[in-house]
């Protein structure tokens, strides 16, 4: 709990802080260091088509086990995002930071803090970077199993969380569309009943489903229910990844 006392007195030296805010383990750890830290905060979450609605929920429901003050602001899937490029991650990142600069500053609020830790490295950060975007876990030097451990230690549910990454993450080396992310959002809903964490790579019109290891065995015996609805989407061929689930950023 060293680390975590570090942060509430860094964050007690901000005076008072806006939190870029997924409801995922990092940007939780931070908004409930803000609270702790006794300090003027609010958490704001970018809601967009490259997220699944479950995560606005899921992300209502932190906050709400926090204590913090919550808003959501839209944005819709601009040309660069949607080329999906290698600066995919990049140029949203950037958008997302003058939103949250613009409502930040116009409401009292002095700095913008990210969720970004010790452990990450993606293109996403250097935007964030260049927009002045402070992330608190870095300077105190929280890893992400640092992350998991402090709120297990502190009593805050979401430590158990599978981590998410936005939707983008499944389209492999093709344009995003909107409705290309719908059709993985729901097939990923569909494939929740049965796994505890899952990815739906989608190349053109095939699926590739990552899931935990120890999760492959329920997706074979559950097949039968599986590739019809994933082919009622509109995937034409369902295959399942054998070296299992992956962290990607692009």
């Amino acid at each position: 709990m060293e680390k975590y006392e570090k942060l509430i007195k860094k964050l007690k030296e901000k005076k008072n802080l806006a939190i870029a805010f997924s409801g995922g383990a990092d940007s939780a750890l931070v908004a409930k260091a803000c609270i702790d830290a006794g300090i003027k905060c609010v958490a704001i979450t970018m809601v967009s088509p490259l997220m699944a609605r479950r995560w606005i929920e899921d992300a209502k429901k932190v906050a709400e086990e926090i204590g913090i003050e919550h808003v959501f602001i839209e944005k819709g899937l601009s040309e660069e995002v949607a080329k999906n490029d290698e600066m995919r991650c990049y140029y949203c990142k950037k958008e997302d930071a003058l939103l949250l600069k613009e409502f930040a500053f116009s409401h009292g609020f002095d700095v913008i803090a990210d969720g970004i830790n010790a452990s990450d490295d993606y293109i996403g950060k250097i935007a964030a970077d260049e927009e002045s975007i402070w992330h608190p876990l870095v300077e105190i030097g929280i890893k992400k199993d640092d992350v998991r451990k402090i709120l297990k230690e502190i009593g805050l549910s979401v430590w158990k969380k599978y981590p998410e990454s936005c939707l983008a993450t499944r389209i492999c080396g093709e344009r995003i569309t909107e409705e290309k992310l719908r059709r993985i959002e729901n097939g990923e809903k569909f494939l929740l009943k049965y796994v505890g964490m899952v990815r739906l790579r989608c190349h053109s019109d095939n699926a590739r489903i990552e899931v935990l290891e120890e999760d492959m065995e329920k997706l074979i015996n559950h097949r039968k229910e599986i590739v019809p609805y994933l082919k009622k989407l509109g995937f034409k061929q369902i295959t399942i990844d054998t070296e299992g689930y992956r962290s990607v950023y692009l």
